[in-house]
């Protein structure tokens, strides 16, 4: 997250503006090459895995006012107070699996918070507990260079190493909320067959920081896990800590039975794990905290409910209210309860009748339409349009890091020219 010094009075307009009409390339792509074969410790690493994702990092930065950052980070706080509230944990943990029932201390590594800015407030869509691309959007930062002597002075702040440090500690500080003292020996970043995941490069990021702060770290797959003796292992090497990458976010899959058993008895320390989705990124909560009335019934004071307006209107749908839904449908976005990744997501305006019979059976919820940002970029000398959204990374509410993702389409996809993570520019 950048800002630039001496300008806080300038108005939110002014990043709109610039968003249109500034198309300087700021991306030192040989420098992020030669910086994510030094972070990698691995030289080649950058052509092994970089040239499959030619769309991961767009050339251009995104500009941001700081009064928008600022309310987004008022949402972010007013959802995690929220969070806190007995009524509200009772009611969220009623519609949760067994498994996400206990909290065993951790509030999750590296939540992501997604936002949509046009030219009104930031509207938050989503919450994710495996918040993706943190450890590329910190390198991405120290890539840039200066189009102009306001984004040089902006660049100082995003070459330093308060990510670095950040990370390093929120990983010892969920260790301690669960263990009460002292650090992990050993941590084991896990997903489904992690080498084929389109982030990959990142899990390697964040081993080789871990390495580099003195701590045990490999990257395995879920399924290599073994659990006996009270211990979890990957390799024969016991694990202690686990960085949880996993979309199975209940750890059903026949799979996740060993790393399910170790969580269940408490045997390793899981961040995030399913209390943690449970209270903060399941798409159902969004019911409730976008409904004023369920706020105030929960306890959560008027200045919190006034926060949490900049989240769309969502509700259940359900066979009984599904053609209501179906009426109101070209202004809502429906999103499966058990989805992720944007899969299973449909705009209402382009719902066929065949993908409506699926909705209509229930499991979605209709989140009212928030339109993306823009940020116009020019490719082989043309000017062209691409939407934009913004996630801020997280740790117990406070900012770790913000960026940007630029796309075509109706979401994110890492697929359009032009597009992929941007750093944010803070005016």
């Amino acid at each position: 997250m950048l800002t630039v010094p001496g300008v806080a009075e300038i108005t939110p307009s002014l990043s709109a503006r610039l968003n249109r009409k500034c198309f300087c390339i700021t991306l030192d792509r040989a420098e992020l090459r030669a910086a994510l074969d030094h972070e990698a410790g691995d030289a080649g690493f950058c052509e092994a895995f970089m040239a499959s994702r030619p769309h991961l990092f767009s050339n251009v930065p995104v500009f941001l006012a700081a009064s928008a950052l600022d309310e987004m980070q008022r949402i972010v706080v007013a959802i995690e107070a929220t969070a806190k509230l007995p009524a509200y944990r009772e009611t969220v943990l009623s519609w949760a699996p067994e498994i996400a029932q206990r909290d065993f201390g951790p509030v999750g590594a590296l939540m992501g918070y997604d936002f949509h800015l046009d030219d009104q407030d930031p509207k938050l869509i989503e919450v994710n507990t495996n918040a993706g691309g943190a450890f590329l959007n910190a390198l991405l930062a120290r890539a840039q260079k200066a189009c102009c002597s306001e984004v040089d002075q902006a660049l100082i702040g995003a070459r330093d190493d308060h990510f670095e440090t950040s990370v390093i500690a929120m990983f010892e500080n969920e260790w301690r909320r669960q263990r009460g003292a002292g650090s992990p020996r050993t941590i084991a970043i896990v997903d489904d067959q992690p080498r084929e995941q389109y982030l990959y490069p990142e899990f390697v990021l964040a081993r080789q920081l871990f390495l580099k702060h003195g701590v045990e770290a490999m990257i395995g797959d879920a399924s290599e896990l073994k659990y006996d003796g009270g211990r979890l292992r990957l390799g024969g090497q016991q694990i202690d800590l686990v960085y949880n990458r996993l979309v199975d976010f209940t750890l059903d899959r026949p799979e996740h039975a060993a790393l399910r058993a170790a969580y269940q008895d408490g045997a390793v320390v899981l961040t995030p794990n399913p209390h943690n989705h449970a209270l903060l990124a399941s798409k159902r909560n969004l019911t409730l905290l976008s409904d004023p009335a369920a706020l105030e019934a929960f306890g959560l004071p008027p200045d919190m409910r006034s926060r949490l307006a900049g989240i769309p209107r969502t509700t259940l749908v359900t066979p009984d209210n599904s053609d209501a839904a179906w009426q109101s449908r070209k202004d809502m976005f429906f999103k499966p309860l058990s989805g992720h990744g944007s899969k299973a997501v449909y705009r209402g305006d382009k719902v066929t009748k065949g993908m409506w019979a699926e909705i209509a059976r229930g499991g979605y919820v209709a989140q009212a339409f928030a339109a993306p940002g823009q940020r116009m970029i020019e490719i082989d000398g043309a000017l062209s349009p691409r939407k934009m959204d913004v996630r801020l990374y997280t740790y117990d509410g406070k900012v770790l890091l913000a960026a940007a993702r630029l796309y075509q389409g109706q979401t994110t996809n890492f697929r359009t020219p032009g597009g992929g993570f941007a750093p944010v520019l803070v005016i």
